[in-house]
């Protein structure tokens, strides 16, 4: 089979949805024998309209595969104006057949669209299984050691559930493990049913080659359906003594369709009417691929990988076709290099040699193709290639300071593709740690703990090139000098700030002796922390003597003077205002009063601890545990003084970095002095839930409808969580199948936080 659109005409294996006007051959192919029987088939395709709409004579076509003329084995056809979705049936030639098969369709269109949209769905999981299947047996094949670290790749990149526990088994049983049990494998966010279901028993791969018609969407974590059982249902008022309907699951390759059944099918009465199921007739639908690395990628030799996700399809079927990556340079020249879809690799995979050797630096790359007909354009990536330009130092860290570890900043043409850095000098070689900073710099950390002042040879090793770039830094001894000693009244820490701090061994501080705690690099400057006794201490204003001892046996001296309390508080009260659900979404509470969602606002109120003025320039930040940047709260800008010593704060999440989540801390600041960092609540993100559907019966399952399912991390239908459902780490569907709404609905914990729980309550309570 193939499609025509326009000008250009593709293979089914390359089509994902039909358009109003596209042409559609079709026809079987003829065999080589001279007794097989693969043509002598009657073939009918109609396109519908809906499930209440019977589909007029024109719209019905058929093909008798067993004649040699093309005007009878072949069907041109024209996708109608206003049809939704195509449907074709097949059947051992019978005396009367066509008609028969016609009045069912016009008699009962809406069957024939569910038939036919199911199927497709189920064709589509099928083709991820089988790929993720063949996969796992060439890798177990050829190298089985790999299976661990390759099965994830390959289980998240088409959508799979992954059986763990059979990654811990020896090697030669890995592989048949994880491809044990293969209706549970396809990841469904819908009905309970499995590929088991569909082919139940040892499948039939008829050799059946039909020119197929489209399939549509991105196959991410599609429905999937128990196919034979529902299509045995579908059509069980059609069975009569001379037909029966069988469901067949389509395997696209090239231009053709090969069928595969869960059963043998019948060439003698009841004779079997295959239903191959079709993809609506809609506008394409392109699939979010996404890039999962924003680094730059080190493209100077071997096969590169560019990892994406979202579309499990592209690596299980055809539909992405005439993929390049279209790289340019610095100065403004392109090239397309042709790339392949690699589900073991979790991406698109390119050879380094196909970029012209002119092209070094930093390169722009752009990931596009085709999706069926449409133009697809996939995401950016910065790819880098070695250069002819130096590597140097970059500002004062080309100077490096003896007697500790010291981070010295490198500049060059491709940081990512420096594949190691050693220190050399002396006779031996020692491997250092590196960080890739941005597309031209890195930060290198170099031990010199116990080393001489003078120059410091480094190598840097880059791929694809043959010989290391030598680079000589220079390093100096550094005497300690101390700055300052900041001591407050009631703090249990004393803070000393200078350089060259490690060298410090004690501090005696009126009469007290105080060993070094953590030593940090803040702004250039070393601080050093010592543990107080605050009961101890003297109050604000009172001055006192510090004598600082250091390891080459000097002490110096340093007055102090006791500063006031740094600014604190505690907090009064909260409250949490919900963010507004979406329209067509259903509301969802947290079950405890120390969480935030994200979307929301938090209130809380301040009272100052013993007795401090909260004047009008005093600042509340907020900020995540671990993080440096703040959210700022003013007078006039979510602070609000509500009686002496009292202050009212209001915290919008919005104002926190897109998608943060965790712990949220406060500190209080007073004329430039910052308190101590206190918690506050628990931010978390929350999914939308569109709807919760339930089948009727006994043993009838629901199904939960929404975004940002990813969130979740299991549905209970108690707090208990008992007999929860899990939801698998990077689930990207809209559905998932969960357990029945008890009394107080469904209990949701959330994958930001472990402790933390939303509900959602019954419809209508």
């Amino acid at each position: 089979m193939e499609v025509t659109r326009g000008d250009t005409t593709l293979p089914a294996a390359q089509v994902p949805s039909l358009l109003a006007g596209d042409k559609v051959s079709l026809h079987l192919p003829k065999s080589e024998d001279p007794d097989d029987k693969l043509r002598d088939f009657l073939f009918v395709a109609a396109f519908l309209r809906g499930a209440v709409n019977p589909p007029p004579d024109d719209w019905i076509a058929t093909g008798q595969g067993w004649k040699d003329k093309e005007k009878d084995n072949t069907l041109q056809l024209t996708v109608p104006e206003g049809a939704q979705q195509m449907v074709v049936l097949m059947v051992p030639r019978t005396q009367g057949a066509q008609g028969v098969l016609e009045d069912a369709v016009q008699g009962k269109p809406g069957e024939f669209v569910r038939a036919g949209g199911e199927l497709y769905e189920a064709s589509l999981d099928h083709a991820r299984l089988e790929t993720f299947m063949a996969s796992i047996r060439a890798q177990g094949d050829r190298n089985p050691e790999a299976l661990r670290k390759v099965a994830p790749v390959l289980a998240s990149s088409l959508g799979m559930r992954l059986q763990a526990d059979c990654l811990d088994k020896v090697l030669e049983e890995q592989a048949a493990c994880l491809i044990e049990g293969r209706g549970a494998l396809v990841l469904s966010d819908v009905h309970t049913s499995s590929l088991a279901d569909t082919l139940a028993g040892a499948p039939t791969d008829l050799a059946l080659q039909l020119s197929a018609t489209p399939q549509a969407g991105s196959g991410s974590y599609s429905a999937y359906i128990g196919v034979a059982r529902d299509i045995a249902r579908l059509f069980g008022a059609f069975n009569n003594p001379q037909f029966d309907y069988l469901p067949a699951l389509t395997e696209r390759r090239a231009d053709r369709l090969a069928l595969r059944l869960n059963t043998a099918p019948s060439f003698t009465k009841p004779k079997s009417v295959l239903v191959v199921g079709m993809p609506s007739v809609e506008a394409d639908v392109l699939p979010r691929l996404r890039s999962t690395h924003t680094a730059p990628i080190c493209a100077a030799q071997g096969h590169v990988l560019l990892p994406v996700e979202g579309a499990p399809l592209v690596y299980a079927s055809d539909f992405a076709h005439a993929m390049a990556l279209r790289i340019t340079a610095s100065d403004g020249r392109t090239v397309d290099v042709p790339v392949s879809a690699r589900a073991d690799r979790g991406g698109y995979v390119f050879d380094a040699r196909a970029i012209p050797a002119t092209f070094s630096g930093s390169l722009r790359a752009h990931l596009h193709g085709n999706w069926g007909f449409a133009p697809f354009e996939g995401p950016d990536f910065t790819l880098q290639r070695p250069g002819p330009g130096a590597w140097h130092s970059v500002g004062d860290n080309g100077t490096l300071v003896v007697g500790r570890d010291s981070v010295a900043v490198l500049a060059g043409s491709a940081p990512a593709c420096v594949s190691a850095i050693t220190l050399t000098g002396g006779g031996s070689r020692r491997s250092l740690e590196w960080e890739v900073k941005d597309t031209e710099r890195l930060a290198v950390t170099v031990p010199l703990e116990g080393a001489r002042p003078g120059p410091v040879q480094l190598a840097l090793h880059l791929q694809g090139e043959a010989d290391p770039v030598a680079l000589t830094l220079e390093s100096r001894a550094e005497a300690s000098r101390i700055d300052t000693l900041l001591v407050h009244e009631g703090d249990s820490e004393a803070r000393l700030s200078g350089q060259r701090l490690d060298q410090v061994r004690a501090l005696a501080l009126g009469d007290l002796t105080l060993e070094p705690g953590e030593l940090q690099r803040r702004d250039g400057r070393d601080v050093l922390t010592f543990a107080l006794d605050a009961a101890g201490m003297p109050k604000a204003g009172s001055t006192l003597e510090a004598r600082i001892a250091l390891a080459d046996g000097r002490v110096q001296t340093l007055p102090v003077t006791v500063a006031p309390p740094r600014p604190d508080a505690q907090v009064l009260s909260r409250s949490v205002r919900m963010p507004e659900p979406a329209q067509g979404t259903r509301p969802l509470e947290l079950t405890s009063d120390e969480l935030l969602p994200a979307g929301g606002e938090l209130v809380f109120s301040l009272q100052a601890a013993g007795g401090q003025d909260l004047g009008r320039d005093t600042v509340v930040e907020v900020a995540l545990a671990g993080t440096a940047e703040t959210v700022r709260l003013g007078v006039g800008s979510g602070l609000m003084p509500s009686s002496p010593g009292v202050l009212i704060a209001r915290l919008d999440t919005g104002a926190l970095a897109p998608g943060s989540f965790g712990p949220l801390r406060f500190r209080l600041v007073a004329n430039g002095v910052a308190g101590r960092w206190q918690d506050l609540a628990r931010l978390v993100r929350l999914p939308a839930i569109d709807e919760v559907a339930c089948a009727k019966g006994k043993d009838a399952t629901c199904t939960l409808e929404g975004r940002n399912l990813f969130l979740v991390a299991a549905v209970a239908q108690g707090a208990d969580f008992a007999g929860a459902r899990s939801v698998p780490p990077g689930f990207t569907g809209e559905r998932l199948e969960v357990p029945a709404p008890g009394a107080e609905g469904l209990y949701l914990r959330l994958r930001d936080d472990g402790e933390a729980v939303a509900r959602l309550r019954p419809d209508g309570a």
